[in-house]
């Protein structure tokens, strides 16, 4: 499709926070033309055009054909629809997470992606972290990992539960560091502050013997984004927030003697959505498989959707309605 234009054409449908700051990257790409920004909300998209130096459209159905590539940031429950006229038309697209309300929509994305041979990557942002992508040439065969995803309340997003939401992201990471099929999972969560699942704990095992803990909260007094991964004689750390990994290696002395070797290091910040879209773009012209393909996705989402199948199978009691009188409330 895009042959040997200098220019591909591209285009974000969808414009609101995430959306735009897709149109921001694409503008700053030399071997990209951002032909228009699309969302049902005209004047949101005026806006955006308007800063982006392109056009504002509301449809992007008659558009879609004359494209090279295109990020698609609406709402989750709209991500199916677009996502499969993009591909049927062979567009290359980029799809921000979840890819799908269900395992049965984005098995049918990936499908299709996979039968029309069209470049498929979806939005899991965190694996373009440097400090991610360093702790994958470290490890080699994990058997347990632990990871806390906690943020403030925002409203943005809640259109899922936690564990699509947040979660996700640490089930993508482990997935890809976990070369081994899912045994088991245990799970707990609660409804806090939405109808959905606000907060959840995770305990999943490996057929290889791999154990992980993954807790996500949205509604949480600070933010933590850590992942800490054990192995043979190796022990590696993570902090997604701050681009920090630290590894700590069982190694003998000059003496024969046990020791521990260990190294921090702190990554740049980077603009890890400049990032993956220039590896999507990259993806488009020189048919490299993207770092997140639909088919891994894909296994995210049922990893995700068992979590939270298990959570709501899982009598609990409900959370008071205030607080004890004389009780000393925790943070979460």
């Amino acid at each position: 499709m895009t042959g040997h234009r200098e220019k591909l054409r591209a285009a974000v449908i969808g414009v609101g926070y995430l959306g735009a700051f897709h149109a921001q990257k694409y503008r700053q790409l030399e071997d990209v033309d951002l032909v228009a920004v699309v969302d049902t909300d005209l004047d949101r998209a005026k806006h955006i055009a308007a800063r982006e130096h392109t056009q504002a459209l509301a449809d992007y159905r008659p558009l879609i054909e004359t494209l090279d590539l295109v990020s698609i940031a609406v709402p989750t429950p709209m991500h199916f629809a677009i996502a499969r006229d993009a591909l049927s038309a062979g567009v290359p697209t980029l799809l921000e997470k979840p890819m799908a309300r269900t395992v049965d929509e984005a098995r049918q994305l990936t499908e299709l992606a996979e039968r029309r041979g069209t470049p498929f990557q979806v939005g899991h942002l965190e694996r373009f972290n440097p400090a991610v992508r360093g702790a994958a040439e470290e490890l080699r065969d994990p058997y347990f990992v632990e990871a806390h995803r906690l943020a403030p309340y925002n409203p943005r997003g809640t259109d899922v539960d936690v564990v699509l939401d947040l979660m996700i992201h640490d089930i993508d990471i482990l997935l890809s560091f976990v070369r081994s099929p899912l045994a088991s999972v245990q799970a707990v969560g609660v409804a806090a502050l939405t109808p959905s699942i606000d907060i959840a704990n995770a305990r999943l095992q490996f057929v290889n013997g791999c154990v992980a803990n993954l807790t996500a909260s949205r509604i949480s007094n600070k933010q933590m984004r850590k992942i800490r991964v054990f192995e043979h004689n190796t022990y590696v750390s993570i902090d997604c927030a701050h681009s920090t990994l630290s590894v700590y290696r069982r190694k003998p002395d000059q003496d024969g003697a046990d020791a521990i070797d260990s190294a921090e290091r702190r990554f740049e910040r980077s603009d890890a959505l400049l990032d993956q879209i220039r590896a999507f773009v990259n993806s488009v012209r020189t048919g490299a498989p993207p770092l997140v393909s639909g088919r891994e996705a894909l296994y995210a989402l049922e990893v995700a959707s068992q979590i939270s199948a298990v959570v709501a199978a899982t009598p609990h009691q409900p959370m008071p309605a205030a607080p004890v009188p004389g009780a000393r409330a925790e943070p979460l």
